[in-house]
């Protein structure tokens, strides 16, 4: 699909730069989600269809993943997927996180001090340099939320490789826009409801085959079932053998409206959208006259800058006194002048 013809599928107000904080659903997300919020009013219609909504979000992301779908999992949030994974590090395991990390991909880590789970947190740009014989783990962000820093992902793959370390990776803030392999991580959560524009409460899980044999499924229920129309009652054990044995059930109506959107990332493709969201970003950096970068999420030190912005109705965000700047598909040129004129 062309980018512009694909921008006229949104009905975004002029100025909004805060994808990084949540995106704006395309006209067929949003009619997909009325549509199944209006059956769900008047009693209309059964649940299974928008249960397949899951499946069918599960291989949209797989693809963008690069992974089958057979290792992806379906959850809530990042930390929730990342549960069984901390839960499994053996007593006295050691991990190593970016200094700056957002907590769902810390606090699973830290949650198990308390039976001798130690974390060390280095500079982000020294993740690679860090993992050494002792290191068990090693998580970060594929992009970082803070200021938009994008992982030297192959490099920290590699170095973790070399000591036999596991890697985990919240791509949350590139899946969408930055094309990456997931399978060369251990498990890689990415949340549905900022770069992949969907409804909020739909997070997916890559877990490695290797790495499921060493993890429980702690929050088992009738959806991680072989086949879950036989798994409403009763013992015994049935869960299924792949990934899905880590599901969790599903926010149906999230489900429905992640459908859409991520079929047109497909059709738009990753890296054509992340040409474009880098574009625009650099275009921003350049306007203030700061050096271009490789990230469609900036941050920028202006004095003034939130009551600047938001007089002129450009909605960003403000991170540790900064303000931050994300760029999408359905960003134009427009709205990066309308936010330069209103801090030059």
């Amino acid at each position: 699909m062309d980018l512009a013809e694909a921008q006229g599928l949104w009905d975004a107000e002029p100025g909004w730069l805060n994808t990084a904080s949540y995106g704006l659903p395309p006209r067929p997300a949003w009619e997909a989600l009325q549509g199944a919020l209006g059956d769900w009013r008047a009693g209309r219609t059964s649940w299974e269809g928008w249960g397949d909504a899951t499946g069918l979000a599960r291989e949209a992301v797989a693809r963008v993943m690069a992974v089958p779908a057979a290792d992806v999992a379906a959850g809530a949030t990042v930390s929730q997927v990342l549960a069984p994974v901390a839960a499994a590090l053996p007593a006295g395991a050691r991990v190593v996180v970016p200094e700056i990390e957002f907590t769902s991909n810390l606090f699973p880590w830290l949650a198990h001090e308390a039976r001798g789970v130690r974390v060390r947190t280095v500079p982000a740009d020294k993740l690679a340099a860090a993992v050494d014989a002792e290191t068990d783990l090693v998580a970060f962000s594929l992009v970082q939320s803070s200021d938009g820093t994008v992982a030297a992902y192959r490099e920290v793959v590699a170095a973790a490789r070399a000591h036999g370390a596991l890697v985990v990776v919240d791509a949350t803030q590139g899946c969408g826009w930055l094309p990456f392999e997931a399978g060369l991580a251990d498990a890689v959560a990415v949340s549905t409801y900022k770069w992949l524009m969907g409804p909020r409460g739909l997070t997916f899980a890559y877990l490695a085959p290797a790495l499921r044999e060493r993890l429980t499924p702690l929050a088992a229920g009738w959806f991680a079932g072989e086949d879950v129309h036989d798994s409403y009652y009763g013992p015994p054990l049935r869960l299924a053998r792949d990934a899905r044995r880590f599901d969790i059930s599903p926010a149906w109506f999230s489900c429905v409206g992640a459908v859409p959107a991520l079929d047109l990332v497909e059709r738009i493709g990753v890296a054509r959208i992340g040409a474009h969201n880098v574009a625009l970003a650099n275009r921003f950096l350049t306007g203030l006259g700061r050096p271009p970068g490789d990230s469609a999420i900036v941050t920028v030190d202006v004095p003034g800058a939130e009551e600047r912005l938001s007089r002129a109705g450009v909605r960003a965000a403000v991170r540790a006194g900064r303000v931050r700047a994300s760029f999408h598909v359905y960003s134009t040129e427009a709205d990066v002048d309308l936010a330069l004129d209103a801090l030059v």
